[in-house]
């Protein structure tokens, strides 16, 4: 039930069921590839087919993804919505989001952009500009004694969270979201660690500037 209320309706994920089913057939064997190759690199004390099975098909894992992603919804809300543990989903998500990184994001049949100069190389062949903006989503605060426990602090929005980079072009198409890091990390500093310094000193380039507050 939650599988189809998530996948019917765009605005859950913000994407249409015939763009769910594509990514789930382009990532779904390299995911499975990946789980078995786990498997067997290390020693098994059971015969094959033995243990616990799977609670999450890869289909539940890639919806968990996508609405965590979309609006930051909690691991303990997504455990609830498909009755497992919060540390399936954690470890579901912690799996799937470097899948779908790797696949990059889709511009044209094709076109497909997976690194942030790749993105560049692309708005300066087309003549287009690119707008930037860091994006707070608000998170739990780590437990005490945590490392680096107050990192997660945010000085813009006094809250903790965690903070990302996103590049659009000037029609608000998606083009790359970078690694999250803690909020305390200036917009700025973000962006300078990740190469866009670098990035933008290419030939035809233009950046515009989004708003300082979250997207």
């Amino acid at each position: 039930m939650t599988r189809t209320a998530i996948s019917s309706d765009r605005r859950i994920t913000g994407l249409s069921a015939a763009v769910i089913a594509e990514i789930v057939a382009e990532v779904g064997p390299l995911w499975h590839e990946r789980h078995q190759a786990r498997l067997a690199s290390r020693p098994r004390k059971r015969t094959v087919g033995a243990g616990a099975k799977h609670r999450m098909v890869f289909v539940d894992r890639l919806l968990a993804t996508l609405v965590h992603l979309r609006h930051g919804v909690t691991h303990d809300v997504l455990a609830c919505w498909f009755g497992v543990d919060r540390s399936t989903v954690s470890r579901a998500i912690g799996k799937v989001r470097p899948l779908l990184a790797e696949r990059g994001c889709t511009i044209s049949p094709d076109v497909r952009l997976r690194t942030l100069a790749e993105v560049v190389d692309h708005l300066g062949q087309a003549g287009k500009t690119g707008i930037i903006d860091g994006t707070e989503i608000r998170v739990r605060r780590p437990a005490v004694g945590h490392k680096d426990r107050d990192r997660f602090i945010s000085g813009k929005n006094k809250q903790n969270a965690v903070k990302t980079m996103v590049f659009t072009d000037g029609d608000g198409r998606l083009l790359f979201c970078s690694p999250t890091t803690p909020g305390s990390c200036a917009d700025i500093t973000h962006a300078r660690e990740f190469g866009l310094s670098m990035c933008s000193r290419r030939p035809r380039w233009r950046a515009s500037a989004a708003s300082s507050g979250p997207a």
